[in-house]
């Protein structure tokens, strides 16, 4: 069987309005661009695949319970778009984390590639097809350490690493990643 292709998407900053620490539904907004560029890269075949660093679950400043409730609000959005996430990953862990059971040095937070390695095992993704977008120089650097091609936007934090990024591609937000990178380098 073939390999899949996928993009690595972050979610704060990238998918929605990153405020610092997004646990409440109030406080979740969604980019008006995301859908377009996500149904643009759903017709053209990729798996959708969420990786996102939560640390404010071992921080203690929300649940794994408001994760998921914020998580579940996204995913039926999404659906009313018609537009399916194959699957989300996420590190609730911090070294520096007050809930015990959160606190370590994990594999999972970016820039670690723990979350990234999960996906491409379960969907069996050809890494040189696939892409990571990312507003955090974190992000890029985990997706580079697989073998991604990596795209800073400039959304949420991404105009603080401009000058700084290894990302191979630097894009206004995910429209303009998808239209300019992705769909493009793949001969879409």
């Amino acid at each position: 069987m073939g390999k899949n292709k996928a993009v690595f998407l972050d979610r704060d900053g990238v998918i929605n309005k990153d405020y610092g620490y997004v646990y409440r539904i109030e406080d979740f907004h969604i980019y008006d661009e995301v859908f377009p560029a996500l149904k643009l890269l759903k017709d053209a075949g990729y798996k959708l695949l969420i990786i996102t660093n939560q640390s404010g679950i071992g921080r203690g400043y929300y649940t794994e319970e408001d994760f998921k409730r914020v998580t579940e609000y996204m995913l039926d959005i999404f659906e009313k778009e018609g537009i399916k996430i194959d699957d989300i990953y996420y590190c609730p862990h911090h070294p520096e984390g007050v809930i015990p059971e959160y606190t370590m040095k994990c594999n999972c937070r970016k820039p670690e590639t723990g979350m990234i390695d999960e996906g491409i095992k379960k969907f069996n993704i050809d890494v040189k097809k696939s892409f990571l977008i990312g507003d955090k120089e974190t992000d890029i650097e985990a997706g580079r350490k697989v073998g991604l091609k990596t795209i800073l936007v400039k959304t949420g934090r991404g105009k603080d690493y401009i000058d700084i990024t290894k990302a191979d591609y630097i894009a206004d937000n995910i429209l303009d990643a998808v239209k300019k990178y992705i769909l493009k380098e793949n001969g879409q």
